[in-house]
């Protein structure tokens, strides 16, 4: 028999009340509460990966950090996320690679009846979001449910994700739509590349 948390996970119809997931939401709840407050980063960045179904090398993460479960949370190495995101994980959330969040970034797995009735009914569901390797977003990047992203992309502060994209792409707006291509080749920016070390010297 399929339990409430293996429907949701798969995005069927779930029961939303049911108690493992009740459970679930309030144990997160309380613990993001307190490890939210932690000043030490390492200390901070450790209580959330508990959390976390599964994250990378190279995890570091700025508070406020909230999300439902963590169960269906998948990071990559070297993740960087800036102040105040929200990930709802109804659905698996999967991020790649060397990817970088800006402030306020919102992932939304969930998925809400158009009818009312069925609202009303508290009918739940979700759809996965996947984002691919080296993906950078800016400040307040919203992406609804269902959206993949492919490598290198790029998503414009402000922008509403509705739909899904593929590689070297810049995308940006409400709903977000393509700018540009990004030459991710030996001619993009292969000279800010080799200039990079000696930046940092």
């Amino acid at each position: 028999m399929t339990t409430a948390r293996e429907a949701m996970t798969a995005g069927q119809p779930y029961n939303q009340f049911d108690s493992e997931l009740i459970n679930r939401r309030v144990e997160v709840r309380q613990k993001l509460q307190s490890t939210n407050q932690l000043a030490d980063n390492k200390e901070r960045n450790a209580g959330y990966q508990e959390l976390i179904k599964d994250s990378g090398a190279d995890f570091f993460v700025e508070a406020d950090f909230k999300f439902d479960y963590g169960w269906n949370i998948h990071i990559g190495d070297h993740f960087y996320g800036n102040y105040d995101m929200t990930f709802l994980d109804t659905c698996p959330i999967t991020i790649g690679s060397h990817c970088y969040f800006g402030p306020n970034i919102g992932l939304y797995t969930p998925v809400h009846p158009l009818n009312a009735k069925a609202r009303v009914a508290d009918v739940e569901m979700g759809a996965p979001i996947t984002i691919g390797d080296n993906a950078w977003l800016g400040g307040r990047v919203t992406i609804l449910p269902g959206v993949t992203l492919g490598n290198n992309v790029v998503v414009g502060a402000g922008s509403v994700v509705t739909k899904s994209f593929g590689d070297d792409v810049v995308i940006a707006g409400n709903p977000a739509r393509v700018i540009k291509a990004i030459d991710n080749g030996a001619t993009g920016d292969a000279a800010a590349v080799e200039q990079w070390p000696d930046l940092l010297k």
